[in-house]
């Protein structure tokens, strides 16, 4: 048995005094507004116990890209940074998830790995239309989609009438669709010179090609009736058509991410390829409507969307933003930088856990995590909002020294974690287990 005593704890919503004790990696009972000076573990004033993050959108790369990251160096870095659940998406690793086969074949690439608990996404692709309901029995949480080329050869996007095959399939499982909502024939319009302009970049990738797919996913949406959830929304003129869809009753959640809620365009230097990613990262006027759109609760889930690659192809075309990889490798840092950003805006920790443990948790099923409650893992971070964490790109654990947030200081600091009640540090042992999807009792009638 473990007992820990907070002078503020993260419970409902609201932070407190609290004594919780922990039995075999579960929170047993929590004692409210009291602290034990005699307890296992005893954190004063100047730390906060949050629920660990659960993180709904990481690519993980493994198997077949373990050299731009793998489940060893990914979950290290979640575990640093108080991610203590990942679900892991269906691209950038070869074989995609698109079929049961190539599942079983990452989970065992992941078996005595992981350092944290990680689910799966599965794929929607045009070659397994009709079969995803294999999928769905074998345990991912849900189907990610592309409505353009995904950048990979080996995971192709869903034309319109695909797309709304898959969204009938998805709706007929009670599943979930995740989609990377840009328009292809809109950024085939745009300018795609060659540039070390960031401003040519954001060009590139205009706002006009989220909000047209997100119209159409809207639309399918009301054709169909399948749960969809936005990935990594960065363009704040999407929100009023959202808002809409919402009130209209669709079955839509959203979400965005620390770096187009942290960053701002005007503050990205040229030729700066760490800082690129599709869609991209938007001026400050966006970033304050993006932050309205989640206090507003308009956007629901905060997510980093970690996605590495290796220095040949981060860096290809020497500082030409057209030819280098679009991904933001902030798995570590995500949860610090938007607490450190929330503070700013007048939002407490409660706030922030809310966004990337709670609701992701939810999002996913899994609630047994991303709370402080009795019955739930005791997965815990410590963080020390009166520290200053200076970041820097060599010390993080992920498997390549490249990050947009390389340099930048953060007020707090993750000062411990614990996995299921046990202490986490970079010594420990891989410990995390496989997880797959808890279904419904709707879901166990359907089959």
């Amino acid at each position: 048995m473990l007992t820990i005593s907070a002078a503020r704890a993260v419970i409902d919503g609201r932070t407190v005094a609290a004594t919780l004790t922990v039995r075999d990696g579960i929170i047993e009972s929590i004692l409210e507004g009291t602290t034990t000076p005699g307890a296992d573990v005893v954190l004063g004033d100047d730390r906060v116990l949050l629920p660990g993050a659960v993180d709904t959108h990481v690519h993980l790369n493994e198997p077949g890209r373990t050299h731009w990251e793998g489940f060893a160096t990914g979950t290290r870095a979640g575990a640093a940074g108080g991610v203590t659940t990942i679900i892991d998406m269906p691209l950038n690793c070869i074989p995609p998830t698109t079929t049961p086969e190539a599942l079983a074949t990452k989970r065992a690439a992941a078996r005595g790995k992981l350092a944290v608990d990680v689910g799966f996404w599965g794929g929607a692709v045009p070659d397994n239309l009709g079969h995803l309901a294999e999928l769905w029995e074998a345990g991912v949480f849900g189907f990610k989609c592309f409505l353009l080329p995904s950048g990979v050869d080996e995971f192709a996007p869903l034309d319109p009438s695909q797309f709304a095959a898959a969204m009938t399939e998805v709706a007929r499982l009670d599943g979930l669709m995740i989609v990377h909502a840009e328009d292809q024939g809109t950024l085939e319009a745009a300018p795609h010179r060659p540039s070390r302009a960031y401003a040519d970049f954001l060009l590139s990738r205009p706002d006009a090609a989220e909000v047209a797919a997100i119209r159409r996913v809207i639309d399918t949406m009301r054709e169909t009736g399948a749960r969809t959830h936005l990935l990594h929304l960065s363009s704040a003129r999407a929100l009023e058509m959202i808002a809409a869809a919402r009130t209209e009753g669709l079955p839509l959640t959203v979400e965005s991410c620390p770096h187009y809620l942290c960053l701002e365009a005007e503050a990205i230097p040229d030729a700066a390829a760490q800082y690129k990613c599709c869609p991209p990262i938007r001026d400050h006027g966006n970033r304050d409507a993006l932050w309205q759109a989640l206090e507003e609760g308009l956007i629901d889930t905060v997510v980093t969307d970690h996605s590495p690659a290796g220095p040949e192809d981060k860096f290809a075309g020497g500082g030409d933003l057209q030819q280098a990889w679009g991904g933001i490798a902030g798995l570590q840092v995500g949860y610090t930088a938007m607490l450190d950003e929330a503070a700013r805006r007048g939002h407490g920790p409660a706030d922030v856990a809310g966004w990337m443990a709670g609701a992701t948790a939810d999002l996913v099923g899994l609630t047994d995590r991303g709370r402080i409650a009795v019955g739930a893992r005791a997965d815990l971070v410590a963080y020390a909002p009166g520290t200053v964490t200076r970041v820097r790109a060599e010390d993080l654990e992920h498997r390549h020294p490249i990050s947009a947030w390389d340099g930048r200081l953060l007020q707090g600091s993750i000062a411990g974690v614990w996995l299921a009640g046990t202490p986490y540090d970079r010594t420990t042992p891989p410990r995390g287990s496989e997880l797959t999807r808890p279904r419904t009792p709707a879901q166990e009638a359907s089959r």
